[in-house]
């Protein structure tokens, strides 16, 4: 054990820059003086740099950038937890530059994500939102042969962007549930055996694009990621495929995709995420053959609240005892 603060009658002080599950916030009051965001209304940056100060910790998610001006304002700071398997608003070399550590949430949210991920695949496979808001608008009068007919799942070939935990996942369920062809394009070819786990072949990405019948995007956002599917590739894939993408906002150009769909250049496509989300362009609001859905592939109350709890022990441990359990920058020094 290790001091974490000079004056050792009182504790370090935390923020929890969103609002979490009150059991986490209570477990965090055993060790911290904690300051919460009960209002749940994403900081600014200056909001958060003015929070941050005197404090040793903080548990984030997506909307809060650590940065190299945040990280200069806020000397103090010694470890930043998010509350998510991406990490996209980190900037890792400055924090690591900073002497600051930065955890994610790995591991608990794979088969949660991936089931969302197939979900969502088949939603939009078989124009599922397409359907429900004609028959909600009072359209369906009559039946007919053609009537919302859409792509075959079981048989058909399933193309996967960026094969980690959360593709190879989806591969198996693609693979042993439906039967279908797997395909998948990755910085590095997996082993043999984990190939032949997810019965999934390694191509190019040229080949996964014209190939997949189903394409999903399960790599992490990076600046060599950014618009890795952009007009040109989509270009590449056949009119009757569909796109889904469970991965981050900005790996799609969304303006390209919105004109691809409202040109049926590709049959339809399934979004989690979104450039500058919150915010949806607006051309992607209008076309029919698309399924949105607000950011949830991890919305279960299990896995949220076991991503919360992971966070929590990241910056319990780190605080404590100078130890974390999925740091992002590992060899920093013990935090004084």
């Amino acid at each position: 054990m290790f001091p974490l603060k000079a004056d050792m009658n009182q504790r370090p002080a935390i923020l929890i820059a969103r609002a979490v599950f009150p059991e986490v916030v209570a477990r965090l009051r055993e060790h911290f003086e904690v300051e919460t965001n009960d209002e749940d209304a994403p900081f600014t940056p200056a909001q958060l740099t003015e929070r941050l100060q005197g404090k040793l910790g903080v548990l984030t998610t997506g909307s809060e950038r650590i940065d190299a001006a945040l990280l200069a304002a806020c000397p103090q700071l010694k470890v930043v937890c998010n509350i998510a398997v991406g990490y996209n608003n980190f900037d890792v070399p400055a924090m690591t530059a900073a002497g600051v550590l930065a955890t994610n949430t790995p591991d608990v949210l794979t088969e949660t994500t991936a089931d969302f991920g197939f979900a969502l695949l088949m939603a939009t496979a078989r124009r599922i939102t397409e359907s429900e808001h004609f028959l909600r608008a009072g359209q369906w009068n009559r039946w007919a042969l053609d009537m919302f007919a859409g792509a075959e799942v079981h048989g058909s070939t399933l193309g996967i962007l960026g094969m980690g935990r959360i593709g190879q996942a989806i591969a198996r369920r693609g693979a042993h549930g439906f039967g279908m062809n797997v395909i998948y394009h990755n910085r590095s070819r997996l082993d043999a055996e984990s190939e032949a786990a997810c019965r999934a072949r390694y191509v190019s990405k040229a080949e996964l694009l014209q190939q997949a019948d189903h394409l999903v995007l399960v790599l992490p956002y990076s600046t060599e990621s950014h618009h890795a599917i952009g007009a040109a590739e989509l270009a590449q894939m056949k009119p009757t495929a569909t796109l889904v993408n469970i991965a981050r906002g900005g790996i799609v150009d969304d303006a390209a995709l919105a004109l691809a769909l409202r040109e049926k250049r590709i049959a339809a496509a399934g979004l989690d995420v979104f450039e500058g989300e919150p915010s949806v362009l607006p051309g992607l609001l209008d076309v029919p053959n698309v399924v949105l859905t607000p950011h949830i592939a991890s919305a279960t109350l299990k896995t949220r609240r076991a991503m919360a709890d992971l966070a929590a022990d990241n910056l319990i441990a780190y605080l404590t005892r100078g130890e974390a359990l999925t740091p992002l920058n590992a060899g920093l020094p013990n935090p004084r």
